[in-house]
Protein backbone atom coordinates (compact mmCIF):
# COMPACT_ATOMS: atom_id res chain seq x y z
CA UNK A 1 0.00 0.00 0.00
CA UNK A 2 0.98 3.04 -0.68
CA UNK A 3 0.84 5.89 2.67
CA UNK A 4 -0.52 9.20 1.50
CA UNK A 5 -1.06 12.51 3.60
CA UNK A 6 -4.82 13.82 3.31
CA UNK A 7 -4.74 16.91 4.86
CA UNK A 8 -2.69 15.70 8.27
CA UNK A 9 -4.59 12.30 7.80
CA UNK A 10 -2.44 9.51 7.29
CA UNK A 11 -4.20 7.08 4.93
CA UNK A 12 -3.28 3.97 2.66
CA UNK A 13 -4.50 3.80 -0.44
CA UNK A 14 -3.62 1.26 -3.22
CA UNK A 15 -3.03 1.61 -6.84
CA UNK A 16 -2.10 -0.36 -9.83
CA UNK A 17 2.14 0.72 -8.96
CA UNK A 18 1.71 -1.05 -5.95
CA UNK A 19 -0.89 -4.06 -7.83
CA UNK A 20 -0.41 -4.34 -10.87
CA UNK A 21 -2.95 -5.60 -13.31
CA UNK A 22 -0.43 -8.54 -14.50
CA UNK A 23 -0.82 -9.29 -10.24
CA UNK A 24 -4.60 -8.64 -10.25
CA UNK A 25 -4.69 -11.40 -13.47
CA UNK A 26 -2.84 -13.81 -11.72
CA UNK A 27 -5.47 -13.45 -8.41
CA UNK A 28 -8.15 -14.43 -10.42
CA UNK A 29 -6.21 -16.46 -13.19
CA UNK A 30 -8.95 -19.65 -11.97
CA UNK A 31 -12.13 -17.74 -11.47
CA UNK A 32 -15.11 -17.50 -13.38
CA UNK A 33 -16.54 -14.11 -12.67
CA UNK A 34 -20.44 -14.13 -13.26
CA UNK A 35 -22.03 -10.71 -13.05
CA UNK A 36 -25.27 -10.57 -11.88
CA UNK A 37 -27.10 -7.50 -13.28
CA UNK A 38 -26.54 -5.86 -16.56
CA UNK A 39 -28.28 -2.25 -15.63
CA UNK A 40 -26.20 0.66 -13.85
CA UNK A 41 -22.99 -0.70 -12.46
CA UNK A 42 -22.65 -3.88 -14.39
CA UNK A 43 -21.89 -3.13 -17.92
CA UNK A 44 -18.71 -0.60 -17.14
CA UNK A 45 -17.19 -3.32 -14.49
CA UNK A 46 -17.81 -6.57 -16.84
CA UNK A 47 -16.49 -4.92 -20.08
CA UNK A 48 -13.52 -3.48 -18.26
CA UNK A 49 -12.79 -6.99 -16.65
CA UNK A 50 -13.33 -8.98 -20.16
CA UNK A 51 -11.16 -6.33 -22.03
CA UNK A 52 -8.67 -6.99 -19.20
CA UNK A 53 -8.60 -10.47 -19.70
CA UNK A 54 -9.74 -12.24 -17.26
CA UNK A 55 -13.14 -15.07 -17.48
CA UNK A 56 -16.37 -13.07 -17.36
CA UNK A 57 -20.38 -14.14 -17.94
CA UNK A 58 -23.45 -12.16 -17.61
CA UNK A 59 -26.52 -13.16 -15.59
CA UNK A 60 -29.73 -11.23 -16.49
CA UNK A 61 -32.72 -11.82 -16.92
CA UNK A 62 -33.97 -13.34 -20.34
CA UNK A 63 -35.85 -11.13 -22.61
CA UNK A 64 -34.99 -7.75 -20.92
CA UNK A 65 -33.39 -4.34 -22.13
CA UNK A 66 -30.50 -5.62 -20.13
CA UNK A 67 -30.13 -8.68 -21.58
CA UNK A 68 -30.21 -6.84 -25.22
CA UNK A 69 -27.98 -4.81 -24.01
CA UNK A 70 -25.67 -7.73 -23.35
CA UNK A 71 -25.88 -9.29 -26.33
CA UNK A 72 -25.44 -5.81 -27.83
CA UNK A 73 -22.09 -5.98 -26.15
CA UNK A 74 -20.90 -9.33 -27.23
CA UNK A 75 -21.90 -11.35 -24.53
CA UNK A 76 -22.90 -14.94 -25.82
CA UNK A 77 -26.46 -16.60 -24.69
CA UNK A 78 -24.89 -20.35 -23.52
CA UNK A 79 -21.53 -19.14 -23.31
CA UNK A 80 -21.08 -16.03 -21.79
CA UNK A 81 -24.55 -14.80 -21.08
CA UNK A 82 -27.01 -17.35 -19.16
CA UNK A 83 -29.93 -16.61 -16.55
CA UNK A 84 -29.82 -15.34 -13.28
CA UNK A 85 -29.44 -18.45 -11.11
CA UNK A 86 -27.27 -20.50 -13.78
CA UNK A 87 -24.77 -17.53 -13.91
CA UNK A 88 -24.30 -17.84 -10.68
CA UNK A 89 -24.10 -21.54 -10.15
CA UNK A 90 -21.39 -21.19 -12.44
CA UNK A 91 -19.14 -18.49 -11.32
CA UNK A 92 -16.48 -18.62 -8.01
CA UNK A 93 -17.02 -14.72 -8.23
CA UNK A 94 -20.39 -13.99 -7.84
CA UNK A 95 -20.74 -10.06 -8.42
CA UNK A 96 -24.03 -9.09 -6.77
CA UNK A 97 -24.95 -6.33 -9.20
CA UNK A 98 -28.34 -5.79 -9.22
CA UNK A 99 -30.63 -2.94 -8.11
CA UNK A 100 -30.92 -2.99 -3.97
CA UNK A 101 -34.57 -4.01 -4.40
CA UNK A 102 -33.34 -6.41 -6.82
CA UNK A 103 -31.22 -7.91 -4.97
CA UNK A 104 -33.66 -8.53 -1.95
CA UNK A 105 -36.27 -9.73 -4.73
CA UNK A 106 -33.63 -12.27 -6.06
CA UNK A 107 -31.39 -13.08 -2.86
CA UNK A 108 -33.68 -16.60 -2.01
CA UNK A 109 -32.81 -18.24 -5.42
CA UNK A 110 -29.19 -16.79 -5.49
CA UNK A 111 -27.84 -18.00 -2.28
CA UNK A 112 -28.23 -21.80 -2.81
CA UNK A 113 -26.42 -21.34 -5.94
CA UNK A 114 -23.14 -19.92 -3.62
CA UNK A 115 -20.50 -22.74 -3.35
CA UNK A 116 -17.81 -23.19 -0.77
CA UNK A 117 -15.26 -20.92 -1.35
CA UNK A 118 -16.93 -18.62 -3.58
CA UNK A 119 -16.79 -15.34 -3.37
CA UNK A 120 -19.66 -12.95 -3.23
CA UNK A 121 -19.14 -9.47 -4.25
CA UNK A 122 -20.84 -6.04 -3.84
CA UNK A 123 -20.63 -2.94 -4.75
CA UNK A 124 -22.72 -1.39 -2.13
CA UNK A 125 -23.13 -1.82 1.64
CA UNK A 126 -26.39 -1.49 1.78
CA UNK A 127 -27.66 -5.47 1.39
CA UNK A 128 -25.36 -5.80 4.41
CA UNK A 129 -25.58 -3.30 6.54
CA UNK A 130 -29.14 -3.57 6.51
CA UNK A 131 -30.02 -7.36 6.26
CA UNK A 132 -32.44 -7.14 9.17
CA UNK A 133 -34.51 -5.22 6.14
CA UNK A 134 -33.24 -7.13 3.06
CA UNK A 135 -33.05 -10.58 4.66
CA UNK A 136 -29.90 -10.90 2.75
CA UNK A 137 -27.22 -12.67 5.33
CA UNK A 138 -24.15 -14.70 3.54
CA UNK A 139 -23.36 -18.31 4.12
CA UNK A 140 -20.38 -19.00 6.32
CA UNK A 141 -17.89 -20.83 3.81
CA UNK A 142 -18.11 -18.02 1.40
CA UNK A 143 -15.82 -14.48 1.25
CA UNK A 144 -18.34 -11.72 1.35
CA UNK A 145 -16.00 -8.45 0.18
CA UNK A 146 -17.10 -5.23 -1.92
CA UNK A 147 -15.40 -2.73 -4.04
CA UNK A 148 -17.56 0.41 -4.56
CA UNK A 149 -16.95 2.66 -8.07
CA UNK A 150 -16.76 6.31 -6.43
CA UNK A 151 -19.06 6.81 -9.55
CA UNK A 152 -21.78 5.71 -12.07
CA UNK A 153 -21.53 2.86 -14.21
CA UNK A 154 -21.28 4.65 -17.17
CA UNK A 155 -17.67 6.39 -15.56
CA UNK A 156 -16.52 3.37 -14.89
CA UNK A 157 -16.87 2.46 -18.77
CA UNK A 158 -15.82 6.08 -19.99
CA UNK A 159 -12.46 6.65 -17.57
CA UNK A 160 -11.68 3.02 -17.91
CA UNK A 161 -11.27 3.48 -22.23
CA UNK A 162 -9.94 7.23 -21.37
CA UNK A 163 -7.12 5.61 -19.24
CA UNK A 164 -7.66 7.73 -16.06
CA UNK A 165 -9.62 5.13 -13.87
CA UNK A 166 -12.05 5.96 -11.31
CA UNK A 167 -11.69 5.30 -7.36
CA UNK A 168 -12.85 2.89 -5.84
CA UNK A 169 -13.44 1.67 -2.45
CA UNK A 170 -12.78 -1.57 -0.90
CA UNK A 171 -13.93 -3.71 2.04
CA UNK A 172 -14.04 -6.96 3.75
CA UNK A 173 -16.99 -8.69 5.36
CA UNK A 174 -16.74 -12.09 5.75
CA UNK A 175 -12.69 -13.76 4.76
CA UNK A 176 -13.56 -17.74 4.54
CA UNK A 177 -10.61 -18.88 2.54
CA UNK A 178 -7.91 -16.44 3.79
CA UNK A 179 -7.57 -14.77 0.47
CA UNK A 180 -10.98 -12.50 0.93
CA UNK A 181 -8.64 -9.08 0.67
CA UNK A 182 -6.74 -10.29 -1.79
CA UNK A 183 -9.28 -10.93 -4.35
CA UNK A 184 -11.10 -7.56 -3.76
CA UNK A 185 -7.82 -5.93 -4.84
CA UNK A 186 -7.42 -7.71 -7.30
CA UNK A 187 -11.13 -6.95 -8.64
CA UNK A 188 -10.59 -3.72 -8.03
CA UNK A 189 -8.09 -3.39 -10.09
CA UNK A 190 -9.10 -5.53 -13.02
CA UNK A 191 -12.35 -3.31 -13.34
CA UNK A 192 -10.07 -0.19 -13.92
CA UNK A 193 -10.18 1.56 -10.30
CA UNK A 194 -7.73 4.56 -10.71
CA UNK A 195 -7.19 3.88 -6.88
CA UNK A 196 -8.26 1.66 -3.94
CA UNK A 197 -8.94 3.00 -0.49
CA UNK A 198 -9.91 0.69 2.45
CA UNK A 199 -13.17 1.07 4.09
CA UNK A 200 -16.16 -1.34 5.85
CA UNK A 201 -20.05 -1.97 4.22
CA UNK A 202 -20.88 -0.36 7.35
CA UNK A 203 -19.21 3.41 6.68
CA UNK A 204 -19.75 2.78 2.45
CA UNK A 205 -23.13 3.18 2.55
CA UNK A 206 -23.37 5.63 5.36
CA UNK A 207 -20.92 7.71 2.98
CA UNK A 208 -22.55 6.72 -0.33
CA UNK A 209 -26.26 7.13 0.50
CA UNK A 210 -25.45 10.71 2.37
CA UNK A 211 -23.51 11.55 -0.53
CA UNK A 212 -25.73 10.99 -2.84
CA UNK A 213 -28.78 12.46 -1.41
CA UNK A 214 -26.24 15.27 -0.74
CA UNK A 215 -23.66 17.21 -2.78
CA UNK A 216 -23.40 14.55 -5.57
CA UNK A 217 -27.17 14.67 -6.16
CA UNK A 218 -29.70 15.55 -4.25
CA UNK A 219 -28.43 18.87 -3.09
CA UNK A 220 -26.92 19.69 -6.08
CA UNK A 221 -30.58 19.35 -8.18
CA UNK A 222 -32.27 21.81 -5.43
CA UNK A 223 -29.78 24.54 -4.67
CA UNK A 224 -29.44 24.60 -8.93
CA UNK A 225 -33.15 25.26 -9.00
CA UNK A 226 -33.91 27.69 -6.22
CA UNK A 227 -31.32 29.94 -8.16
CA UNK A 228 -32.46 29.70 -11.46
CA UNK A 229 -36.31 29.88 -10.03
CA UNK A 230 -34.96 33.14 -8.28
CA UNK A 231 -33.39 34.60 -11.35
CA UNK A 232 -36.33 34.03 -13.52
CA UNK A 233 -38.72 35.41 -10.95
CA UNK A 234 -36.41 38.85 -10.51
CA UNK A 235 -36.96 39.03 -14.65
CA UNK A 236 -33.50 37.25 -16.17
CA UNK A 237 -34.30 35.03 -19.08
CA UNK A 238 -34.15 31.31 -19.29
CA UNK A 239 -30.89 31.51 -21.16
CA UNK A 240 -29.24 33.79 -19.12
CA UNK A 241 -30.70 32.03 -15.61
CA UNK A 242 -29.14 28.22 -16.72
CA UNK A 243 -25.74 29.52 -18.03
CA UNK A 244 -25.80 31.29 -14.42
CA UNK A 245 -26.71 28.39 -12.71
CA UNK A 246 -25.78 25.24 -14.81
CA UNK A 247 -23.96 26.18 -17.83
CA UNK A 248 -20.72 28.06 -16.42
CA UNK A 249 -20.75 25.43 -13.45
CA UNK A 250 -20.81 22.35 -15.79
CA UNK A 251 -18.39 23.64 -18.97
CA UNK A 252 -15.95 25.94 -17.13
CA UNK A 253 -15.54 25.73 -12.75
CA UNK A 254 -16.36 22.49 -11.88
CA UNK A 255 -12.93 21.86 -13.98
CA UNK A 256 -11.22 23.96 -12.58
CA UNK A 257 -12.17 22.12 -9.55
CA UNK A 258 -11.11 18.84 -10.55
CA UNK A 259 -8.19 19.76 -12.21
CA UNK A 260 -6.65 21.49 -8.97
CA UNK A 261 -8.93 22.28 -6.36
CA UNK A 262 -11.81 24.97 -5.20
CA UNK A 263 -8.80 27.31 -4.36
CA UNK A 264 -7.50 26.74 -8.40
CA UNK A 265 -11.22 27.25 -9.56
CA UNK A 266 -11.00 30.13 -7.39
CA UNK A 267 -7.80 31.76 -8.03
CA UNK A 268 -9.07 31.58 -11.85
CA UNK A 269 -11.79 33.85 -11.44
CA UNK A 270 -12.23 37.57 -11.36
CA UNK A 271 -11.57 39.20 -7.86
CA UNK A 272 -15.32 40.33 -7.46
CA UNK A 273 -16.16 36.30 -7.83
CA UNK A 274 -13.45 35.74 -5.35
CA UNK A 275 -14.76 37.93 -2.97
CA UNK A 276 -18.07 37.13 -3.21
CA UNK A 277 -17.87 33.47 -3.38
CA UNK A 278 -15.44 33.49 0.21
CA UNK A 279 -18.33 35.52 1.95
CA UNK A 280 -20.93 33.25 0.77
CA UNK A 281 -19.34 29.85 1.13
CA UNK A 282 -19.73 29.86 5.11
CA UNK A 283 -23.73 30.55 4.92
CA UNK A 284 -24.51 28.39 2.30
CA UNK A 285 -22.48 25.79 4.65
CA UNK A 286 -23.94 27.08 7.67
CA UNK A 287 -27.77 26.44 6.47
CA UNK A 288 -27.34 23.26 5.18
CA UNK A 289 -25.84 21.86 8.36
CA UNK A 290 -28.75 20.68 9.92
CA UNK A 291 -30.33 19.20 6.90
CA UNK A 292 -27.35 17.03 6.56
CA UNK A 293 -27.35 16.52 10.36
CA UNK A 294 -30.71 15.37 9.46
CA UNK A 295 -30.05 13.25 6.45
CA UNK A 296 -26.69 11.11 8.29
CA UNK A 297 -29.51 10.68 11.30
CA UNK A 298 -31.76 9.16 9.04
CA UNK A 299 -28.96 7.16 6.96
CA UNK A 300 -27.65 5.61 10.05
CA UNK A 301 -31.29 4.54 11.45
CA UNK A 302 -32.24 2.59 8.72
CA UNK A 303 -35.51 4.88 7.53
CA UNK A 304 -33.81 5.63 4.22
CA UNK A 305 -33.28 2.27 3.44
CA UNK A 306 -36.64 1.31 4.61
CA UNK A 307 -38.37 4.63 2.21
CA UNK A 308 -36.06 3.10 -0.94
CA UNK A 309 -36.94 -0.80 -0.64
CA UNK A 310 -40.63 -0.04 -0.17
CA UNK A 311 -41.04 2.67 -3.12
CA UNK A 312 -38.50 0.27 -5.20
CA UNK A 313 -40.35 -3.00 -4.56
CA UNK A 314 -43.91 -1.30 -5.76
CA UNK A 315 -45.28 -2.81 -8.94
CA UNK A 316 -45.72 0.39 -10.55
CA UNK A 317 -41.93 1.72 -9.42
CA UNK A 318 -40.77 2.35 -13.06
CA UNK A 319 -43.86 3.95 -14.25
CA UNK A 320 -44.07 6.76 -10.96
CA UNK A 321 -40.46 7.07 -10.92
CA UNK A 322 -40.60 8.16 -14.98
CA UNK A 323 -43.28 10.66 -14.07
CA UNK A 324 -41.19 12.23 -11.70
CA UNK A 325 -38.09 12.66 -14.47
CA UNK A 326 -40.53 13.74 -17.08
CA UNK A 327 -41.62 16.04 -14.48
CA UNK A 328 -37.77 17.34 -14.72
CA UNK A 329 -37.30 17.08 -17.85
CA UNK A 330 -40.35 19.24 -18.98
CA UNK A 331 -39.93 21.65 -16.55
CA UNK A 332 -38.55 25.21 -17.68
CA UNK A 333 -35.26 25.03 -16.10
CA UNK A 334 -34.25 21.79 -17.96
CA UNK A 335 -36.03 22.91 -21.23
CA UNK A 336 -33.90 25.82 -21.49
CA UNK A 337 -30.86 23.18 -20.38
CA UNK A 338 -31.58 21.33 -23.30
CA UNK A 339 -31.55 24.50 -25.63
CA UNK A 340 -28.21 25.59 -24.04
CA UNK A 341 -26.64 22.25 -24.69
CA UNK A 342 -28.18 22.30 -28.40
CA UNK A 343 -25.95 25.84 -28.93
CA UNK A 344 -22.43 24.46 -27.81
CA UNK A 345 -20.20 24.59 -30.97
CA UNK A 346 -20.05 20.97 -30.41
CA UNK A 347 -23.18 20.12 -30.98
CA UNK A 348 -24.20 21.97 -34.17
CA UNK A 349 -23.20 22.57 -37.34
CA UNK A 350 -21.14 26.27 -37.56
CA UNK A 351 -21.68 27.05 -41.55
CA UNK A 352 -18.46 28.50 -43.09
CA UNK A 353 -18.91 31.97 -43.98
Amino acid sequence: MATIDFGGTIEEVITSEEFSLKKANKVLKNEIIAVLGYGVQGPGQALNMRDNGLNVIVGQREGTASWNHALADGFTPGKTLFPLEEAARKGTVIQFLLSDAGQVATWPKIKPCLNKGDALYFSHGFSITYKDQTGIVPPPHVDVILVAPKGSGRTVRSNYLNGSGINSSFAVFQDFTGKAKERAIALGIAIGSGYLFPTTFIKEVYSDLTGERGVLMGCLAGVMEAQYNLLRKKGHTPSEAFNETVEELTQSLIRLVAENGMDWMFSNCSTTAQRGALDWAPRFRDAVVPVFNELYDKVVSGEETRRVLAANSAPDYREKLQKELDAIRNSEMWKAGAAVRGLRPENRKVKNR
